[in-house]
């Protein structure tokens, strides 16, 4: 028995049992180990909290950048606000919405000062004054396109743009045999689609920097202030007018007698604008070089 009781004994505990410090110096001792060991616990917190901080922040930052590379990968594309060019040259625009009351004024004064300009006609405007379209390109001045309905062009489906555009196109080519290049959008609206659209069909989309807004029937003297001085007013620049508005035809001639005073020359949108080897700034300028 004694032999089996000595093989099936408890062995004694290897690791020494925590004594309580006995000596004033021993609880010193036992205080200095246990705010280290405190210490070293929080740090550790501390350390383990700082990088799970970094990995969530680096999460983030890679996230963020994925958005941003896929920004870049699809750029929004624009249309032309305006031609860098080295010349003193501007355009004058008139679109073509609604009413021909003012149109017959604007060609004569349009005529008398020897100069020509770009009227971007809708697909309505063009069935209902095909006589007015006829003046306009035998006066020599550009045929634009502004869509068959003036529609809000970037909630329309690819084949949509198409029929907005070459609606318009086909009545003016059976009216004067002439094929148009130049697109603008109702309000100025658009997005990728409608740009890609405008390609496909062998157009550029025209948008402008100068804005007459004749639209808010301002009198003649302020629509003239409003292009003659307008801040972005420069070389290349392409001016918005509306033929239907209240005092456009009005403010016209003192309006180019201004212009050409500051030394610009007027060209239709058609002589403006680079037709290849090109790029558009992101402030919608156009630029020679790919």
């Amino acid at each position: 028995m004694k032999h089996y009781s000595k093989i099936l004994s408890v062995p004694k505990r290897e690791d020494p049992i925590p004594q309580t410090p006995k000596t004033d110096l021993d609880r010193e001792i036992h205080k200095i180990s246990t705010f280290i060991k405190t210490g070293l616990f929080t740090l550790s917190v501390i350390t383990l909290s700082a990088v799970a901080i970094a990995q969530s922040q680096y999460k983030l930052n890679h996230s963020s950048t994925k958005v941003t590379n896929t920004s870049i990968m699809h750029p929004k594309e624009l249309p032309i606000y305006c031609v860098d060019r080295k010349e003193k040259i501007v355009t004058l625009s008139f679109d073509a919405a609604w009413g021909n009351e003012e149109t017959r004024k604007i060609l004569s004064i349009l005529k008398k000062k020897k100069v020509h300009v770009t009227f971007f006609m809708t697909g309505g405007w063009i069935e209902k004054y095909p006589e007015d379209v006829k003046a306009i390109a035998k006066d020599g001045h550009d045929l634009g396109n502004h869509s068959e309905n003036h529609k809000q062009m970037s909630r329309l489906t690819a084949n949509e743009c198409m029929e907005e555009i070459m609606k318009p196109h086909q009545k003016v080519k059976a009216l004067t045999g002439k094929d148009m290049i130049l697109f603008r959008p109702p309000y100025g609206d658009y997005n990728n689609t409608l740009i890609q659209t405008l390609k496909g069909c062998n157009y550029y989309g025209i948008q402008w920097d100068v804005d007459s807004l004749d639209w808010k029937d301002y009198d003649a003297s302020t629509i003239i202030r409003k292009v003659t001085e307008h801040k972005h007013l420069g070389n290349g620049s392409i001016i918005l007018c509306h033929n239907g508005a209240k005092h456009t035809a009005e403010a016209l001639d003192e309006m180019i007698r201004t212009l050409k005073g500051k030394g610009y020359e007027l060209v239709p949108v058609s002589q403006l604008i680079l037709k290849d080897n090109y790029t558009i700034r992101s402030d919608g300028r156009q630029c020679p070089g790919k």
